[in-house]
């Protein structure tokens, strides 16, 4: 199939139509209101379902009573529209309803702005709603991505019976970049057996999230957990560039991995070995991946639009193996190539001053 050229968020709603998503709730809000403009334009000519909802909470909501149906659906709303949905994302969790939620991030805190930003890694990876509980979150970083991971959204919230987020960042929403459509590539499994789809023939069910016997919940939550080291078995992603010989590995996810890596070929020219490690799945995050690249290097250094969300994570999986320093910008201030490359300048005369001294 030909490359056409595409902008991120109509490709991300394409790619959810061919995955088989058959209903579209959302509330419009910019950077990502073309998802559902693009939806309303071509799902009811599908015989789909698009709702326009009065509310990010309503959206989310008419996505798990489809969820429960084993229908595909899915929703999308950036930053304070995905802060409404958090406690019935947490419900979906605890009721295992599959659905796939796109977040596409904007500036804040609060309303912020419509600028560009990852300031929601913390909001998608370790959530706000209550509990315990884990969704699946996929970070793209180019618009061919975004509609491979869309597709793999689908069939992985059918496959655990759980949420999956897709976040992209408003460079990857607005820009346009050629890409291609494949089919979608997944069998899906079956869903006859939990699905609430009429009990004429069959026991009634319920799909619940609320779990009143004694010890009941703990069992819930236990199983639960089952599930997610599961995922992280199975379902862990990340990309290593350059990454056999590199002193200095960058971290970073979504627009600002294919940043890096301009950064990463400008200092290569330049005489330093650099390479960039970027996790393709924020939940499960990579970190066994990371580990074993920290121990070979000398040292990471972290990238993001924010104050340093996934630092966390970087890190817990680093363990010692190496120091980790950090460079970001937030509320919609760009990490350019320039800029990047100038704190790889920095850092690496770090390194070099320890290697003579003995020290790494």
């Amino acid at each position: 199939m030909a490359k056409v050229l595409v902008k991120g968020n109509e490709a991300i709603a394409q790619a959810a139509i061919n995955a088989g998503c058959m209903c579209y709730f959302g509330y419009p809000i910019t950077p990502q209101s073309e998802i559902g403009e693009y939806m309303g334009a071509h799902l009811p000519e599908m015989g789909r379902t698009f709702i326009t909802a009065e509310s990010e909470l309503a959206s989310i909501n008419m996505v798990i009573g489809a969820g429960t149906t084993g229908t595909k659906a899915m929703t999308s709303s950036s930053s304070c529209g995905i802060a409404l949905m958090q406690e019935a994302i947490s419900a979906m969790c605890c009721a295992e309803v599959p659905g796939v939620i796109v977040s596409v991030m904007r500036g804040g805190p609060g309303l912020g702005n419509i600028a560009p930003a990852q300031n929601d890694y913390f909001q998608a990876v370790k959530g706000g709603g209550n509990g315990d509980y884990k969704t699946i979150v996929l970070s793209p970083s180019t618009v061919q991505e975004a509609i491979d991971l869309t597709y793999r959204a689908f069939h992985i919230a059918i496959k655990y019976r759980n949420p999956v987020m897709l976040l992209a960042d408003g460079i990857l929403g607005q820009m346009m970049e050629p890409a291609e459509f494949g089919e979608y590539p997944f069998d899906d499994p079956d869903t006859s057996s939990w699905a609430l789809n009429g009990a004429d023939n069959r026991p009634a069910r319920n799909i619940v999230s609320l779990h009143m016997p004694e010890g009941a919940m703990e069992q819930l939550t236990d199983r639960l957990f089952e599930k997610y080291e599961q995922i992280a078995k199975e379902e862990t992603t990340s990309e290593s560039f350059m990454i056999d010989d590199a002193k200095l590995v960058l971290t970073a996810f979504g627009s600002v991995g294919r940043i890096a890596k301009a950064a990463a070929i400008k200092a290569r020219e330049n005489g330093m070995k650099v390479g960039v490690f970027r996790p393709v799945t924020l939940f499960p995050f990579p970190d066994k991946d990371l580990h074993e690249v920290a121990k070979k290097a000398d040292m990471i250094l972290d990238l993001e639009m924010n104050k340093g969300q996934m630092l966390l994570d970087v890190r817990s999986a680093v363990f010692g193996a190496c120091p980790v320093e950090f460079f970001g910008r937030t509320a919609g201030g760009l990490l350019t190539p320039d800029l990047i490359y100038q704190k790889i300048e920095e850092v690496y005369k770090k390194i070099e001053t320890k290697t003579k001294a003995g020290v790494v």
